[in-house]
């Protein structure tokens, strides 16, 4: 929640951003779904990092899975035609 923006130390950082997008984003602070828009922008960019990061993961695995298919296809094909037989 709202407690992680208080416990981690800040760097404050100065953004160009398109004036539309800001003006969003000052309606979310409006309606009050954000306190500001340092807030907002900061669990933008956390959501999005997220994102990335299972993105990244799931890419990590799905090499992995296709490593895994390719050695077990190579241990098939290595085998000797006659260990099949009984199949």
């Amino acid at each position: 929640g709202m407690t992680y923006y208080h416990t981690m130390p800040k760097a404050k950082i100065a953004i160009t951003i398109e004036r539309d997008l800001l003006k969003k984003l000052d309606e979310l602070v409006e309606g009050q779904l954000y306190p500001n828009r340092s807030v907002a922008i900061q669990e933008a960019v956390t959501e999005k990092m997220v994102r990335m990061e299972k993105t990244r993961l799931a890419r990590e695995c799905a090499k992995l899975d296709k490593l895994y298919e390719q050695d077990i296809a190579e241990e098939i094909l290595a085998a000797e035609p006659g260990e099949w037989d009984e199949y």
